[in-house]
């Protein structure tokens, strides 16, 4: 199986070099010169990574097939992939990745309460993004005290989130204050979910 580990942006310079959004948590491991990435669309690749530096918080990458900005120019949104087997036993038993996370019932008290839709890698903690039945995104810090539970087997997670979590966005996207005191788990009706 393949691994997406990052996605390639815009060039930078007239060298041929990229930025790219790093989807992996070793993003020191995965872009070593001489690593060979699979791509998609595979007309752009397979590329070879010539150099990699940081610049700020962004990710720089050249690569040995690429020479100039117009070259660099058509890498633009590709994905660049790795066959899992490289990766080592040891980090199959820290974490999860996205495409394993992704589609997973969101449970909070046997509930359940939305689907995984997207994992956001962020320098100090992971955020998962959980859409709930009405359509809205709620971003959950993926720390073990908020999310104690995975079962990838069985296809869900359970949340303890903190108080006000999940009505935080609710909250936010109403427009205009609701008539009355209604507790935030009841719903008045669903014409709310098509804004």
């Amino acid at each position: 199986m393949q691994l997406q580990v990052a996605r390639i942006g815009k060039p930078h310079g007239i060298r041929g070099e990229v930025t790219v959004q790093v989807l992996t948590d070793a993003p020191g491991d995965r872009f070593v010169p001489g690593t060979q990435f699979i791509v998609e669309p595979a007309s752009s690749g397979p590329l070879t990574v010539f150099s990699a530096r940081w610049n700020k918080d962004i990710l720089l990458l050249a690569f040995d097939e690429i020479e100039t900005r117009n070259q660099a120019e058509t890498l633009r949104g590709a994905k660049l992939f790795i066959e899992t087997e490289d990766i080592g036993a040891d980090d199959d038993d820290e974490g999860w990745y996205e495409h394993e996370l992704v589609g997973l019932d969101v449970r909070v008290g046997g509930n359940v309460v939305g689907k995984v839709s997207g994992l956001h890698t962020m320098p100090v903690q992971d955020l998962l993004v959980v859409t709930t039945a009405a359509g809205q995104e709620v971003l959950v810090p993926f720390v073990e005290q908020i999310v104690p539970e995975v079962n990838v087997g069985d296809k869900y997670l359970v949340v303890t989130p903190p108080p006000g979590l999940f009505e935080v966005n609710a909250d936010e996207s109403a427009d205009e204050p609701a008539a009355g005191n209604q507790p935030a788990g009841e719903r008045g009706t669903e014409a709310g979910s098509n804004a």
